[in-house]
Parts: structure tokens; sequence; C-alpha cells
């Protein structure tokens, strides 16, 4: 999903797992991308948390695959959210259908793909129902929206609403830095897998940027609040070689702000 969203499948066997579906208009998009790939029919989807950008499409999905049976798996702590999508989807003016049949993940389960075993790590911070998945035998971590990378597009920090927790995130941040030596590479929903020194890097920075851009946009935003203002310094500081129509850019920042306000970090 060029410029939008990295989505993944994992296949072992014969057996095929999706992570994250984008938006419900996306769907066939995705269908027709999945037979390209001969990756379609999908067994599994797993959501990394209740966004509407990651889990819009659910329904729309398993309507495509033809008759085959889909399970959906997402954190335990997303399974009041995707059942109700208005708490998190809201502050975003946008709307999700509900997903009623979830298994509820725990950190340490292991989703068992003909043999392939991918385990489940809590990456809280973003979201409070966040998670991602390790891939030990290939040595890759699944990041979800734990961590994004700032070289492509409108870059997008983590402190999105409604929920954002730095302190949760900040665990996280030294959950994968602990990781350190068992990856080799990261594949990120914003966006695409990078690899060996790209992927060491990624986790090196990634606190410091975070930290960066927050305390930037609560500095700017007590100085004047205002979301064009805001958004012009944004771009000149942090994104200025990508060319983003305004609109876009206010619309993220409107977002960032509604994220920080959530948290109380902008009063």
């Amino acid at each position: 999903m060029k410029g939008s969203l990295a989505l993944y499948v994992v296949e072992n066997g014969g057996e095929r797992m999706l992570i994250d579906t984008s938006t419900e208009a996306q769907a066939g998009h995705i269908v027709k991308k999945l037979k390209e790939f001969g990756t379609f029919p999908i067994h599994k989807i797993l959501l990394t948390h209740s966004h509407w950008d990651h889990m819009q499409g659910v329904e729309e999905l398993i309507k495509l695959m033809g008759g085959a049976e889909v399970e959906v798996l997402a954190s335990e702590n997303a399974i009041d959210n995707l059942k109700d999508p208005k708490y998190m989807n809201d502050p975003f003016d946008v709307q999700a259908k509900p997903v009623e049949k979830v298994t509820p993940l725990k950190e340490r389960d292991i989703i068992d793909l003909n043999g392939l075993k991918l385990e489940v790590i809590n990456v809280f911070g973003h979201t409070m129902d966040s998670i991602a998945i390790f891939d030990r035998k290939n040595k890759n971590f699944f990041a979800g929206d734990a961590i994004k990378q700032k070289d492509f597009g409108n870059f997008q920090p983590l402190f999105m609403p409604p929920d954002y927790n730095e302190l949760e995130l900040l665990k996280t941040f030294q959950k994968l830095r602990n990781m350190k030596n068992d990856l080799n590479s990261l594949s990120l929903s914003h966006y695409g897998v990078w690899t060996d020194k790209d992927c060491i890097q990624i986790l090196n920075y990634m606190e410091e940027l975070n930290h960066s851009m927050q305390d930037s946009i609560i500095k700017w935003y007590n100085n004047n609040p205002s979301i064009e203002n805001i958004a012009s310094k944004y771009h000149e500081k942090f994104v200025p070689n990508i060319e983003i129509p305004m609109e876009q850019l206010q619309l993220t920042i409107d977002w960032l702000i509604k994220g920080l306000k959530m948290s109380g970090y902008i009063k």
C-alpha cells in the first residue's frame, strides 16, 4: 500500500497469515495482490492493534476469501476495542465496523503456522493493545506501529490518540533494544522491511526521534496553538525534503495534538 501501509503475509506449508488489513476500500486491491503473489486465500489475519487503518478491512477481506475459513487474532487488550471501534477511531473521524469473533493473544503466545513458530510480543505505547510478531527462526520482527521509519512520505510519530502512553512506549523501546542481537530485520507497518545495519540504526535512534518530535510539538503548541503554525514548523524541522500537501500535514498534526492532549502532555 505505497505511501500508506505495509501489509505482510507469512506462509509456511500452505498456511498463510496476513498481518493487518488496511481499509475496507482497499480490500479488493489487496486480494488482487495476494493472487498475484500466489498467497490467496488467507487463513489467519493478525491485527497488530485496533486503529482503523489496520483493522477496518477485516469484514470485506473475509468476504473476498472465496469461502475459506479465516481466523482473526489480536491482543487480549484489543477485544473490546474491536467489538466497539468508536473509542479507538472517533478521534480520527473514521468509522469502522465491529470485529466480533477474535482469538485473544497474550505475550509469549505462539502462533503455529504448520510448524513455523511465531511469538507474540506486547509492544504497548502507541496504543495499549499493540502487539508484534517475532519470527525467531528467520530473525524477523513484525513491529506493527511500535516503530515507524522517518525516510518515507508524511512521517507520523507514535503519539497518536486515543491511548498513547509514553512510559509504556519507553519500555517497548528497551524491549526491542534488548532483542537487537536476535534480529536481522524489522518489518514495519509504516513502512517496509529494514535489514542488517538499517535495522540496528532504527533501534538505536527510535527513542531519541520520538522524544524530539514530542517535545517540539508540545513547545510549539504552548507558544502558538495554531495547527497551521505547528505544521509549518514540523515540516521545516523533521521532513524538509518531503513534499506533503499542507492539508494532509495539518490533519496529521491535529491527530498528534489530540494524542498528546488525551495523554495529558498538552493541557
